[in-house]
Parts: structure tokens; C-alpha cells; sequence
């Protein structure tokens, strides 16, 4: 068994989950420009529907918009409970 901080098992080099997650980064970003506002709303909302699907407490979204060249800009924060969630939704993303 190596002397890292995981808790390794000797026979099968598993680690344990709470090396790897331990519920420090329960925020999941997003940014994209846009043509319009109107597409980034619709974006806003279908990410919001995909938050709420994975939340098992109330997920704080935090929407910004920013003018650019030609289009707008949407930045979005989700705030998920735990860390797992954040993975969720990030992988249900891909």
C-alpha cells in the first residue's frame, strides 16, 4: 500500500470516493454568445429544466448577460448541494 493521504485497499488499488470528491467544487459554470437574447433564454431555461432534474435541494442558478460584438453573452452559475450533483449535471451536458 503506497503512503499517499487515499485510502487505498491492497488488493484492488481502489481508492476511496471521498479523495477524489470532497464536496469543495459544487458549482458548474456555463458560457456562450449568442445571437440574440431570445436564444440565450431558451438556453437559460432547458439548463434550468436539466439543474432541476438532477437537484435534490433547491440549485442556485445565477444567470448574467453581457453585450458583445453582434450578440449577447450568457454566463450561468449552478449551485448544486453536493459535489455529485455538480458531476451529474455536467455529464448529463455531454
Amino acid at each position: 500500500m503506497s503512503k499517499n493521504s487515499a485510502d487505498e485497499t491492497p488488493v484492488c488499488c481502489c481508492i476511496d470516493v471521498g479523495t477524489i470528491m470532497d464536496n469543495t467544487d459544487c458549482t458548474a459554470s456555463y458560457s456562450r454568445v449568442f445571437a440574440t437574447r431570445a436564444e440565450a433564454d431558451e438556453t437559460l431555461a432547458a439548463l434550468t429544466a436539466k439543474a432541476r432534474d438532477v437537484e435534490s435541494e433547491p440549485c442556485q442558478i445565477v444567470p448574467r448577460y453581457t453585450d458583445e460584438n453582434g450578440g449577447v453573452r450568457l454566463d450561468i452559475d449552478f449551485i448544486f448541494a453536493c459535489q455529485a450533483e455538480t458531476m451529474i449535471f455536467q455529464l448529463g451536458l455531454r
